[in-house]
């Protein structure tokens, strides 16, 4: 088959010397009294405006001046999604300085390889817990010259260190970036388990921020628009819209604790969101065990098939029968008004990405009133490269191709990228970098498919990194070697891809079994299927999967996982003749397994995201 390639042109013009800070510049400039964020106080929420949030920036830049942070230093960053982490990532990029950003809920050997890889200099830490993750790997970093901690001050202590920097200097290393130049290293994962650092630049922000400003104006640019944050902006994904609402006028809210999202969303009252399907999914499975304890589960189930068949009917431009019109009515009354109160009353729409959503969820808040602008990118193209619009959207797709960027299918049908928001390569890592880009274009690793009208749909994903339910980039290998050491292990596969959570099937060692039950006092010649079923055994894979949980975050960790009465052998077809697992054999021959694995749900709060 031939190449199929959609590519639409920038409708802004390119400016090469622009920097990330230039866009807050301009803001300021258009309208310093403009609320650009609002804080939580008391019941309510605080406004600052453009001009504030300035002011702010630039008196913590004058103290990362004042430390010994010269421009194009690397500077590493672990917090939660406040208003806070955007005022330190202004800050550095007025200071000419370079944000390594690092998830919160990263291990501790995660965090020295990004530091140490990196060449970081400084960090700055939310926490004691953050701080104390870094003390833990000090003699891995020797770069590292300071530690700053915001929940112990010292924020304040490096504003009051910069009073005597001048407005000019922080102008001039501010201004020295150009487009071209190096914006923020953030790491994703690799096949190998090991985060590679892509290097994004300050055009691949401006330039996509300015085209996608106009391509959403709808949800952006209007007048009062509104969104609360509460995904992680360590995430490629949630930069990029604090980004892009600083530079379209958007007021920001900032919830990091999940749990209190619903109360945020309340008295936040946000015009569009940015979630991945998990929130959405929980919103839905919240709103309909609700229903089932009040006994009206049954009405909340009709409601919700007609809120879907009516968003059905309409996306194919057939009519709505009289009697779907009425039910829908009534429900909206009794079901679907209670639930766009529960989300502010004012989301119009939802960007939605990092794992498909699905179209029944896309067709239900359809229903409620929510447009879910599914979209489609990775960390090496700085978030999107298509997203479905306000003007130009169609449920179960991620939509078209933004200005300025180009999608291609290769032959096999793996989707490869180039435009505006390619990044530009892989740091310190010119081999990578090589075997990502074909003439130019990126390599993504997923597989694709467009229709006739350009609207590209997700088929498969040609890599092994799974991304579960809640958006989270997991590179099976990093959990699966450490496993595999433990002796009585013979094979283990990772699973979790768009699933809730992550989980393993394992086999037994057979050869080695016997010998280990004897040691733990067990009959030496106990079968595959009893010894899969035994006690210490499973205790035996348990700690083996604990170590490996210990090179992770939480959210790439094993909750739950299955061991298996038989072997994966070459013979059974599930090895290659070099003991490589084959994945896709064993995913198709133990589907029940996996499915088992997830019948019974694993309580999680994860709303996190990773690269």
């Amino acid at each position: 088959m031939s190449a199929v390639q959609f590519e639409v042109p920038a409708i802004v013009p390119a400016d090469p010397q622009a920097n990330v800070a230039d866009l807050l510049v301009e803001r300021v400039k258009a309208t310093p009294s403009l609320a650009l964020f609002s804080v939580p106080e008391g019941d309510g929420w605080r406004d600052i405006t453009a001009a504030e949030f300035e002011r702010e920036v630039i008196a913590l830049a004058k103290g990362i001046a004042a430390s010994g942070i010269q421009p194009g230093d690397k500077v590493g960053f672990i917090a939660r999604t406040t208003y806070h982490w955007t005022v330190v990532d202004f800050a550095l990029f007025y200071a000419g300085a370079v944000m390594v950003p690092i998830y919160e809920t990263s291990s501790a050997a995660q965090v020295s390889w990004i530091l140490s890889d990196s060449g970081a200099v400084a960090v700055i830490a939310e926490s004691t817990e953050h701080a104390t993750r870094i003390a833990e790997i000090r003699t891995e970093v020797p770069l590292i010259r300071e530690v700053w901690v915001m929940d112990e001050g010292h924020l304040d202590t490096l504003r009051a260190t910069g009073v005597d920097v001048t407005d000019e200097e922080i102008a001039r290393r501010r201004g020295i970036a150009v487009g071209s130049d190096i914006a923020t290293l953030i790491y994703t994962s690799g096949s190998t388990g090991r985060p590679k650092g892509c290097v994004l630049t300050h055009s691949n922000f401006v330039e996509l921020c300015r085209n996608s400003a106009r391509a959403l104006h709808e949800v952006v640019s209007v007048p009062g628009a509104s969104t609360l944050l509460f995904i992680t902006t360590a995430h490629v994904f949630a930069r990029f819209i604090s980004i892009l609402d600083i530079h379209a006028g958007v007021k920001t809210g900032h919830q990091p604790d999940t749990k209190q999202l619903l109360p945020a969303l309340g008295s936040f009252q946000p015009t569009f969101l940015l979630a991945v399907p998990r929130v959405f999914e929980k919103v839905y499975n919240s709103a309909e065990q609700k229903a089932e304890a009040g006994g009206k589960g049954k009405i909340f189930r009709a409601a919700a098939h007609t809120a879907i068949e009516h968003s059905r009917l309409q996306q194919e431009g057939k009519k709505v029968p009289l009697l779907e019109r009425i039910k829908f009515a009534l429900f909206d009354r009794l079901v679907y008004s209670k639930l766009r109160t529960a989300m502010g009353g004012r989301v119009t729409y939802a960007v939605s990405g990092s794992a498909p959503l699905g179209p029944r969820l896309g067709h239900f808040f359809h229903s409620l009133g929510v447009v879910i602008l599914e979209g489609y990118g990775l960390t090496e193209t700085t978030a999107p490269a298509t997203v479905n619009l306000a003007t130009k959207s169609k449920i179960g797709t991620v939509g078209p191709v933004l200005p300025g960027v180009g999608v291609r299918l290769g032959e096999d049908g793996e989707i490869e990228v180039r435009g505006i928001n390619v990044f530009k390569e892989y740091w310190r890592n010119p081999e990578a970098t090589a075997e990502a880009f074909d003439e130019g274009w990126f390599k993504t690793g997923d597989v694709g498919a467009f229709d006739e009208e350009g609207f590209l749909t997700i088929t498969g994903r040609k890599k092994e990194i799974l991304v579960t339910a809640g958006g989270k980039n997991v590179a099976p290998a990093a959990l699966e070697d450490p496993i595999r050491a433990n002796p009585i292990v013979g094979q283990v596969v990772v699973v979790g891809d768009q699933k809730p959570f992550i989980g393993a099937l394992v086999t037994l060692d057979s050869e080695m079994l016997p010998t280990w039950l004897a040691n733990n006092g067990l009959d030496k010649d106990m079968s595959l299927t009893d010894a899969a079923k035994d006690p210490k055994v499973r205790a035996e894979v348990q700690r083996a999967i604990d170590i490996a949980n210990k090179n992770v975050s939480r959210a790439e960790s094993i909750r739950k996982f299955a061991i298996l009465d038989t072997e994966w052998t070459e013979a059974s077809g599930h090895l290659t003749p070099k003991m490589s697992i084959k994945r896709n054999v064993i995913m198709s021959d133990f589907a029940h397994e996996v499915e088992e694995l997830y019948a019974v749900p694993v309580t999680t709060t994860n709303v996190a995201l990773g690269g």
